[in-house]
C-alpha cells in the first residue's frame, strides 16, 4: 500500500513504521505517503520559477528534492514560493553547498555512480530506453550551460537524453524534470501516489515558506 493511516503525524513517530523516516511524508490529517526511493538532484538552478515546479513535483510525488549550491536565487524568492504553490509543507527539500556534499549525502561517490542518471541534451542513452533502478538520483544542470563536462566526463555511462527535433537545443528544465522523474519511476516500477483527484489541503499551506523546509 502507498499510504498508511497513522493517528497523526511525526517523522520522529514515523521511524517506527518506515526504513527511513525522511521519506515519509504527510499527505493530510493522519495519512503517510512513502516515497519512492528515486530523488531528484538540480546542480546550480538559476530560476527560481522552475525549481519551484520541481518543488510542487516533488510534493506531488512524495519524492526528495536536493539544490546544490550557488543558486540563481534566494530560497526566500517570491517567485519560488510562488511556483511551489502552497505545498511547502510537503516538500523534502535540501540544500548542499556543493555537488561533493551532495554527493556524500546521497550515499557516497560508489553509490552515487550506480544511482546517478545524468540528464543531458549532448549525448546518451535516450529517456525512453533507459532501465531506471527504484533509487536513482536524476540529476539535471542549470538552465543556462546544463550539467559540469567534469561531471559528464566522469559518468559519460550514465547520460540520459530526452528526444527533441535538431531545430531545439533543449527543453525547459522543469519540464524534463517532470518527464523524467514519471518516467523513472513507471519504468522502475515504483509505486504513483493512490489518488483518483481528491484534494486535502495541508493545514500548514500558506504559512510555509521554501527556507523553513530546511530546519
Amino acid at each position: 500500500m502507498v499510504f498508511k493511516e497513522l493517528a497523526g503525524f511525526d517523522r520522529a513517530g514515523a521511524a517506527e513504521d518506515f526504513p527511513n523516516p525522511n521519506r515519509a511524508l504527510a499527505h493530510g490529517p493522519g495519512a503517510v505517503l512513502y516515497a519512492a526511493l528515486v530523488e531528484i538532484l538540480l546542480v546550480h538552478p538559476e530560476i527560481p520559477h522552475n525549481s519551484g515546479c520541481a518543488a510542487r513535483l516533488a510534493a506531488a510525488t512524495g519524492t526528495p528534492l536536493h539544490l546544490v549550491e550557488p543558486l540563481g536565487f534566494s530560497l526566500e524568492d517570491r517567485y519560488l514560493k510562488r511556483a511551489g504553490l502552497d505545498y511547502w509543507p510537503l516538500v523534502d527539500l535540501r540544500v548542499h553547498a556543493g555537488l561533493a556534499e551532495a554527493v556524500e549525502a546521497l550515499g557516497g561517490p560508489a553509490a552515487f555512480a550506480e544511482r546517478a542518471r545524468l540528464f543531458s541534451a549532448r549525448g546518451g542513452t535516450s529517456l525512453f530506453e533507459t532501465e531506471f533502478g527504484p533509487d536513482d538520483v536524476l540529476v539535471f544542470g542549470s538552465e543556462s550551460s546544463g550539467l559540469p563536462a567534469d561531471l559528464l566526463e566522469q559518468y559519460g555511462d550514465r547520460r540520459v537524453y530526452v528526444p527533441i527535433r535538431a531545430g531545439v537545443r533543449s527543453l525547459n528544465l522543469a519540464n524534463a524534470v517532470c518527464l523524467g522523474l514519471y518516467t523513472a519511476m513507471v519504468r522502475a516500477g515504483c509505486p504513483l501516489p493512490d489518488n483518483d483527484g481528491g484534494h486535502v489541503r495541508h493545514p500548514e499551506a500558506g504559512a510555509v515558506r521554501p527556507a523553513d523546509r530546511l530546519a
